[in-house]
């Protein structure tokens, strides 16, 4: 019964430590970005695609960020309702 017991808590023992061995999952050199997010995605110059909010120019920082400022309070709903 004891060896039965030992046998039982040393496979437990096993099974809960074998949690502790995942690795990260990160790459080497952690999150790079190309080129930065307002530059847009167009291949032209000043151009963007069909999915480009309306209003905002490719390569224009204060315009992607007043972009961005109103995205989050439409998804507020308590402004949303008053």
């Amino acid at each position: 019964m004891k060896r039965a017991f030992a046998t039982a808590a040393l496979i437990a023992a096993a099974v809960l430590l074998g949690a502790c061995g995942e690795k990260p999952q990160t790459n080497a050199h952690g999150v790079r970005l190309d080129a930065a997010p307002w530059t847009g995605t167009g291949t032209q110059p000043n151009t963007g695609t069909a999915f480009t909010a309306s209003g905002w120019q490719p390569g224009d920082r204060a315009s992607w960020e007043q972009h961005l400022k109103v995205r989050a309070q439409n998804q507020n709903e308590y402004n949303r309702i008053n």
